[in-house]
């Protein structure tokens, strides 16, 4: 749905000023993602594009396609049917302040992320974690992100119905250490822990919370 994407490109022009930077990555069997740069002051804030052109689908809460057997019951297949139409869309936004570590390396782990509702069946939503399987850039300190609630930066942006609208969520890099307590206490412990704590999420460099 290149109509979607061009509707979200527009949204995040009109929220973020114009990307100084682009790149793309395709995966094998998915959309191609892409990755907007843009510069705000010291930050710098980096979006994808692409993860929205199709709704999310929980693989447990589809309808599985049902065919005639040869006995003339229907039999349930193991493809399922998903909307092509209904269901969440998203986009991912990660904020960090520039010029302190090299995070322009952190373009293809967005992409991996972005692109596994399609690769993996995976509904990315606020308070859930997202794990790169590595440092998000070289020498970072963070291997996961938390997703948090959209809307303080991006608005929500509106399609005909009966499509969902797209939501850019924002990404909360987080320690290994961080997010081995969260998956314990819950992302709204994290949050007021790192809020306590006056935790800098922008700061590529910053060290864990204090978790005792």
């Amino acid at each position: 749905m290149s109509d979607v994407l061009e509707l979200v490109e527009a949204r995040l022009r009109t929220s973020l000023g114009e990307p100084d930077a682009r790149a793309a990555v395709t995966f094998l069997g998915t959309d191609r993602i892409e990755v907007l740069r843009f510069v705000d002051g010291d930050v710098v804030r980096y979006a994808t594009l692409g993860m929205s052109a199709q709704p999310m689908t929980d693989p447990a809460g589809a309808s599985p396609d049902h065919r005639p057997s040869t006995s003339g019951f229907a039999a349930p297949l193991s493809i399922v049917i998903a909307d092509p139409l209904r269901g969440p869309r998203a986009e991912l936004v990660l904020s960090v302040r520039a010029g302190r570590a090299d995070t322009d390396k952190v373009l293809r782990a967005l992409a991996v992320l972005a692109a596994s509702p399609q690769v993996e069946g995976v509904v990315v939503a606020p308070g859930g974690s997202l794990d790169v399987g590595g440092p998000l850039w070289p020498g970072a300190p963070f291997t996961s992100v938390l997703v948090a609630e959209p809307g303080g930066l991006i608005e929500d942006l509106e399609l005909d119905a009966p499509s969902d609208p797209v939501r850019f969520l924002p990404l909360l890099p987080m320690t290994p250490n961080e997010a081995a307590w969260k998956r314990v206490h819950g992302a709204e412990a994290l949050q007021e822990r790192w809020l306590r704590h006056g935790t800098d999420l922008r700061d590529p460099l910053r060290t864990g919370v204090p978790l005792t």
